[in-house]
């Protein structure tokens, strides 16, 4: 059984559609209303428990309302809730998402008890970490703990897969001990200084961001697919066509699938075709953790 240790976020995430988003100082009438689970963390530590992957979660929720619903539904989804800590002084991290009739979306995030995770609470968990097939983190926590997690790991050689979302400044002693980065097409400009709007400047991108030290960088590219640069190759693996009406959780849909495949020693180039697959699926339901497929579901589309 695969094992996978998340370390990052968990989010109350609020979900309002509307017929586009709104301009500066604009009231629109919106369609709906969701209320749901997230937080970059805790959507890619469901995701890998859906693939029937062993799954510990390390993350900061408050002792409120949204915390106790958040523990909850991680033991409903099969996760060892063991180093997720309710924190008393600060509030679960809550998350306003806009969606557009066009698929598109906005979304604000307050961080609260995310904000607080610190490399003493990582250092906790160093079991948790050690014992799994791959480590995977965001930036929604501090820096410095997801650096002490990356450290944690590679002391055992486990596989450390970053998600430099949202984007941030980065330390190169964190990215030298990352073996896949994955950003998106924002995400990779904020942090080259270089845009994604083609393939071939997303390689270029890649290339820049992989100088400063990931062993290997994707790309996610919405509905292009991904961009990955390994060593000195670099591909294009394209994304199904689906009818999109909510891109909210693809990302950490890929991602969360991805560390689950490579932990089962699937190819690279597999993995990352099944990774590609799932993250399609989602975007054709409304919201986060919600739209992810369940196992049947994966079987059918990844064809296992």
């Amino acid at each position: 059984m695969a094992r996978v240790c998340v370390v990052g976020s968990s989010n109350m995430d609020l979900t309002f559609r509307t017929p586009r988003l709104p301009q500066p100082g604009e009231t629109l009438a919106g369609s709906l209303f969701h209320s749901g689970f997230g937080g970059k963390g805790g959507n890619q530590a469901v995701m890998a428990a859906r693939l029937g992957a062993q799954v510990s979660l390390v993350s900061r929720v408050g002792h409120d309302s949204f915390g106790e619903q958040l523990l909850r539904n991680y033991r409903a989804e099969h996760i060892d809730t063991t180093h997720v800590q309710q924190d008393a002084q600060h509030h679960t991290g809550t998350a306003a998402i806009i969606v557009d009739d066009q698929a598109q979306n906005c979304i604000i995030v307050i961080p609260g008890a995310n904000a607080h995770l610190t490399p003493d609470d990582v250092r906790a968990a160093a079991s948790a970490i050690q014992r799994a097939d791959a480590v995977v983190c965001q930036l929604e926590i501090p820096v410095e703990s997801v650096l002490e997690a990356f450290q944690i790991a590679k002391t055992q050689g486990v596989r450390t897969i970053l998600n430099p979302a949202p984007a941030s400044t980065l330390p190169d002693a964190l990215l030298r001990i990352t073996d896949f980065c994955i950003p998106n097409e924002s995400e990779i400009e904020s942090l080259t200084g270089k845009s994604a709007n083609t393939a071939a400047q997303a390689e270029k991108a890649a290339r820049a961001l992989q100088g400063r030290g990931p062993a290997s960088v994707i790309v996610t590219l919405g509905e292009r697919g991904a961009l990955l640069l390994h060593g000195e190759d670099a591909e294009l693996f394209s994304a199904a066509s689906v009818n999109a009406v909510d891109p909210s959780g693809a990302g950490d849909a890929f991602i969360g699938s991805l560390a689950v495949f490579l932990s089962q020693d699937r190819p690279l180039s597999v993995a990352l075709r099944q990774a590609n697959a799932v993250a399609a699926f989602t975007v054709t339901r409304h919201g986060t953790q919600g739209a992810f497929p369940t196992n049947a579901e994966i079987a059918a589309i990844i064809g296992d």
